[in-house]
């Protein structure tokens, strides 16, 4: 590792090389059981940076030796690792697309069906904001569709500490700027400084901490959201997720891409475009 100081005495910035990522991949692997291989390892290495700056380490072997002595250390470096940043109705166009199209399509499939029920995933859904920002779009256009068909939603994600801001239902006004007024009032009551979501809607949403790498965990699903999170994973990694995706999918079965992302290898023999503009995909038969 080559500090770049600033000053005699702070580091502005590390250069981390290949060795140095595996030796404290395999400290997270050994106490953590998480693996750095699967993610894109420049993208790791910015991140380990920021926690060895914020720790004030000279290099890497002191970082190590951070990390073997403080629990608490290895939960910051996980959680800076795995960060995702989520705001309520992020990209507003797909919301409503998918109240246009996705969902009517949906549901009707949905009735067809024996069990009559409709099951929703977000993966890496961080603090809850695009599951509960379904739930909302859900109450507000499709309360007949809800009396007569069971609906699921389930936001996973690796970090126990985000998943227990999804649990409360409490934001900051920062998350929410793409709430409309409207909705502001129906659905979310101040608490102080921050805004809480209803009962009824929080009560629509059920949350888990799992890991995306871990595809034998995958429940069978209707519509599958992955947004802003293959984006941090190497392609072969990125191939084997959106493949474990489709096996939980039904014939017909919606994926959900972020805007920068898109299908990669054989899994483009899985999906037909669906609306390519906001990367939503159709499973094919």
């Amino acid at each position: 590792m080559v500090p770049v100081f600033g000053t005699s005495r702070s580091p502005l910035a590390y250069e981390i090389d290949d060795r140095e990522l595996a030796e404290i991949g395999a400290i997270l692997s050994e106490k953590r059981c998480f693996s750095l291989t699967d993610y894109k390892s420049a993208c790791m290495k910015r991140r380990i940076a920021i926690r060895m700056r914020a720790t004030h380490c000279r290099d890497t072997d002191e970082y190590c030796r951070l990390l073997q002595q403080k629990e608490e250390e290895l939960e910051l470096l996980q959680k800076t690792l795995t960060i995702h940043v989520s705001q309520f109705f992020r990209n507003p166009s797909l919301f409503h697309k998918m109240r246009l199209q996705v969902f009517p399509e949906l549901f009707a499939m949905a009735e067809l069906r024996a069990d009559s029920t409709l099951r929703i995933w977000c993966l890496g859904c961080a603090g809850g904001e695009e599951p509960y920002s379904l739930a909302i779009l859900l109450r507000e256009h499709f309360s007949r569709e809800l009396k007569q068909v069971e609906t699921v939603i389930l936001g996973t994600d690796i970090d126990a500490g985000t998943l227990a801001t999804a649990h409360e239902g409490e934001y900051a006004a920062d998350r929410l700027k793409e709430v409309s007024p409207l909705f502001m009032k129906r659905y979310f009551r101040p608490q102080g400084e921050r805004f809480r979501l209803i009962p009824e809607i929080r009560d629509m949403v059920t949350f888990s901490q799992d890991n995306i790498t871990s595809i034998e965990r995958y429940r069978a699903s209707d519509v599958v959201l992955c947004r802003n999170t293959l984006i941090y994973f190497a392609r072969p990694e990125q191939e084997r997720i959106l493949n474990g995706i489709a096996d939980v999918l039904p014939s017909k079965g919606v994926l959900v891409l972020g805007k920068s992302e898109t299908l990669v290898g054989k899994t483009r023999k899985r999906f037909t475009p669906f609306c390519p503009l906001e990367r939503i995909y159709r499973k094919i038969a």
